[in-house]
């Protein structure tokens, strides 16, 4: 059994370490809130979408394009987001419920869990993983244009602005546009896959550091019981009942390892964005990134071991 813990903490302690690196570098003054606007604004518009391209681009798509795989983490997905949404409407107040439902269901996905299948599962777990990264995507753009909408002030159910939205996305369509160049095989000269390669891999580690460089101490002061909730569902419950759900839909190995990394990762950064762009409460969105990042660290580790010791990944 300790080999798995061994293993499970080879998988996570980088991740983590550099999210808590951001931390030091921020708190000593090294990087501050313009770096980090910057930086994640070329993560998001630049360097992640050349990654997933390029991932996209090597993948055997007979392999990483699955599409049990990919029916199933849809269908998981919108079940989670409706749990998480029920929930809301019973136990929220009617102002909280769009910013508890996305904090509760989108996760971070596009870095850690990214970050995780790749480190876990190599190439496979890369190529697989942008592929499912490019459907996550679109749904969590979608629902949680759809839930903010509903319940923010700041914000109307326009399906034509919504559509935009998500057409316009770089990380979409770094995905799309990668796909006709891996069905036919096009490749891309050596020099420009090298260049292109030296430019995603600053992807992983710059958006670590600049999601360590926003958590705050204080906003998990500030912290509530409605954080504390919807923290606890993205964390533990749906990831629970998503994973339960794969595996006896027959799910195992690598694939089920995937689904538990991209259930089980902390509420996407995006979260925060999107909440303050619609007026809603975004104070709650951060206190609830910083909580399940901090609790990513001890769940992932837990669920990757369980699943480790019953031998199903």
């Amino acid at each position: 059994m300790f080999p798995v813990v061994v293993q499970t903490l080879s998988v996570t302690a980088p991740v983590f370490a550099m999210l808590f690196l951001g931390v030091v570098l921020r708190r000593v003054g090294w990087i501050d809130a313009a770096f980090v606007n910057t930086a994640s604004a070329l993560v998001f518009k630049g360097t992640m979408p050349t990654l997933m391209f390029i991932s996209i681009l090597k993948a055997d798509l007979n392999t990483a394009l699955q599409p049990a795989l990919l029916g199933y983490f849809v269908l998981a997905t919108i079940a989670t987001f409706a749990v998480a949404w029920g929930w809301a409407i019973w136990r929220c107040p009617r102002v909280e419920r769009g910013v508890y439902v996305q904090g509760a269901f989108r996760g971070n996905n596009g870095i850690v869990g990214l970050a995780l299948a790749a480190s876990l599962y190599g190439d496979y777990g890369l190529s697989a993983g942008s592929v499912l990264a490019g459907v996550v995507i679109l749904l969590y753009n979608s629902l949680s244009a759809l839930i903010l909408a509903l319940y923010s002030a700041g914000a109307r159910p326009d399906a034509r602005a919504i559509l935009l939205s998500i057409a316009r996305n770089p990380l979409i369509i770094g995905v799309v546009s990668a796909i006709p160049f891996a069905y036919w095989q096009v490749g891309l000269p050596g020099w420009l896959m090298t260049s292109g390669q030296y430019f995603a891999q600053m992807t992983l580690p710059l958006a670590l550091i600049c999601i360590g460089a926003t958590l705050s101490l204080a906003a998990l002061r500030d912290s509530s019981g409605i954080a504390l909730s919807s923290s606890l569902m993205k964390m533990v419950w749906l990831p629970l009942m998503a994973t339960l759900g794969a595996w006896a839909c027959g799910f195992r190995g690598a694939e089920l390892g995937i689904l538990f990394l991209y259930f089980a990762s902390p509420t996407a950064a995006a979260s925060f964005v999107m909440a303050r762009a619609v007026d809603a409460n975004h104070q709650l969105a951060a206190t609830i990134i910083v909580i399940t990042t901090l609790m990513a660290a001890l769940s992932i580790n837990a669920g990757l071991f369980l699943l480790g010791g019953l031998g199903w990944i």
